[in-house]
């Protein structure tokens, strides 16, 4: 077929109007592999059943390729399963329009037209309608049509070499050219396919956007908006001062419906002002006795008005260690606690602070978000942890005194945005505090990164604050274009890691 004499593609539903040019297309196609073709009746049941499972590609008119497909209810079948298994002999029975797969049944293309990218079309139509539909995946037994001459190879040592591209198999290799990947073989899964010795290859290919349906009124988002309050040192009268601007800013961010109110890293150290006559570990003790109140507070602070509040961090004592902890106040009214996992030299030496053991991935109305701080964000090793368990959002509060310092928690940050393919917002305070020893100076430029693809900015930048100036940074996040880029980025970092050669473990 000249592509230059082509005037019309057109990809239309099916109808019982086409099925001679079907038969004899089919037969075309087919050969001597398949000793039948779809009967009328066959068509009629398929395009009355499920219309938008069964397509055809038609050039100038003519028919040049077909993809039917079932929904099937994937618990409900076999692992071991064949063909005439789920084509229920030719009653198509197992298609179940409450089902969570979409099944491919037959996909060809006639040979006068092939070498024009029409199985891709249709493989890429099969994909919207597995997206529109909310089903979990497509997958398909997909033939082996040159194993007959590799027999003295086991199924899966063919399956091996073909994905090592030692050996040529045109239906694999165009099959995982188009994202699938191989699940398991299947045993006498077509019947009279001898090229292929009648086995099969279950591939699969998965829908990054598919959501699990939920019973209960749900709200779960793909857009985030964030709220990163770049906090102020300076002098408060007492603990109601300062909870003023605390709920000074979560009113600021909430009225522009954020998601979450993210504040720094030691942001209630101007309390520390009355004791600095203290020797510096007792005077973070004193500290330490306001942060029941100030979580309590912000609880109260998240449901009345609508928020996630990550709390920064702030000292807490545990019975006589002292820790750098912090709480996500959930807006449900929910909360949960995480732990500085590395302190600082100056935390230790200075402080006496201990180092926490607490590290794991929080369930939100916005997805699964991770919080480190500040120093936690240097180690790579934890936000790797956070990743594997589908960490979306990284949150960092920090607290940098110098440009330095604040460097290398940026740089760290963006480089976890690439490395685990989430987004990064880091949330510092700034300004100064003569009167608290250890507490001097404040260097920030609060921020939000992302990877670098091309779905994100080039430069890894969503939204940076201006650089030592109180205020707000309100930034919107898309998790969907996460889970492109899992799937279909330029490189996927998460994806091409060598688990057989490195991992990264957790000692419990």
């Amino acid at each position: 077929m000249d592509i230059n004499n082509i005037e019309n593609i057109e990809l239309k539903y099916l109808t019982v109007d086409d099925f001679e040019e079907l038969k004899a297309a089919t037969l075309e196609s087919y050969g001597g592999v398949l000793d039948s073709y779809w009967k009328k009746d066959h068509i009629q049941k398929l395009t009355t059943m499920f219309p938008e499972g069964q397509v055809v590609i038609k050039i100038d008119g003519n028919l040049a390729g077909c993809a039917l497909s079932l929904i099937v209810d994937y618990d409900k079948i076999d692992d071991n399963h064949t063909y005439n298994d789920i084509i229920s002999g030719e009653s198509f029975k197992n298609h179940d329009p409450d089902g969570d797969v979409l099944y491919g049944i037959d996909v060809f293309i006639k040979p006068e037209y092939r070498g024009l990218r029409l199985g891709r079309r249709l493989y890429d139509y099969r994909k919207e309608v597995c997206e529109t539909l909310n089903l979990k995946s497509i997958v398909f037994g997909g033939r082996m049509p040159n194993y007959h001459k590799h027999k003295y190879l086991s199924p899966k040592e063919y399956i091996e070499k073909v994905k090592r591209k030692e050996i040529h198999d045109p239906v694999l290799n165009f099959q995982i050219s188009n994202d699938f990947h191989p699940v398991r073989v299947l045993k006498n899964y077509l019947e009279g396919d001898t090229a292929s010795s009648e086995y099969a290859v279950l591939m699969e290919w998965d829908n990054i956007f598919y959501t699990k349906p939920n019973k209960k009124a749900s709200s779960v988002k793909t857009v985030v908006r964030l709220g990163l309050i770049q906090w102020q040192m300076r002098p408060y009268k007492g603990l109601d001062d300062l909870m003023q601007q605390v709920e000074y800013f979560i009113d600021s961010v909430s009225a522009y419906r954020s998601d979450f109110a993210v504040f720094p890293e030691f942001f209630n150290a101007p309390l520390m002002a009355e004791f600095n006559h203290l020797h510096e570990p007792d005077a973070i003790r004193e500290l330490a006795k306001f942060t029941e109140t100030i979580v309590d507070r912000m609880k109260q602070l998240s449901i009345s008005y609508n928020i996630n509040i990550i709390s920064g961090s702030m000292p807490e004592l545990v019975g006589d260690k002292l820790y750098n902890v912090g709480y996500l106040c959930r807006r449900d009214g929910s909360f949960e606690r995480y732990e500085k996992i590395h302190v600082t030299p100056d935390e230790a030496k200075v402080w006496g602070m201990q180092c926490g053991n607490k590290l794991h991935t929080f369930e939100t109305d916005c997805g699964k978000i991770g919080i480190l701080i500040c120093y936690d964000s240097e180690f790579p090793e934890l936000s790797r942890l956070l990743a594997d368990e589908g960490m979306d959002i990284l949150f960092v509060p920090f607290l940098t005194d110098t440009q330095n310092g604040y460097s290398r928690v940026r740089l760290c940050a963006q480089a976890r945005a690439v490395e685990n393919e989430c987004y990064v917002a880091i949330a510092g305070s700034v300004g100064n505090l003569p009167n608290v020893n250890n507490m001097d100076i404040q260097y920030a430029q609060s921020a939000v990164f992302t990877p670098c693809d091309f779905s994100f900015p080039s430069n890894g930048i969503k939204a940076e604050a201006t650089t030592n100036t109180e205020m707000i940074l309100v930034a919107d996040v898309d998790l969907s274009l996460l889970r492109e880029l899992h799937s279909f980025g330029a490189v996927k970092n998460l994806k091409d890691r060598r688990k057989d050669f490195y991992d990264v473990i957790r000692i419990k």
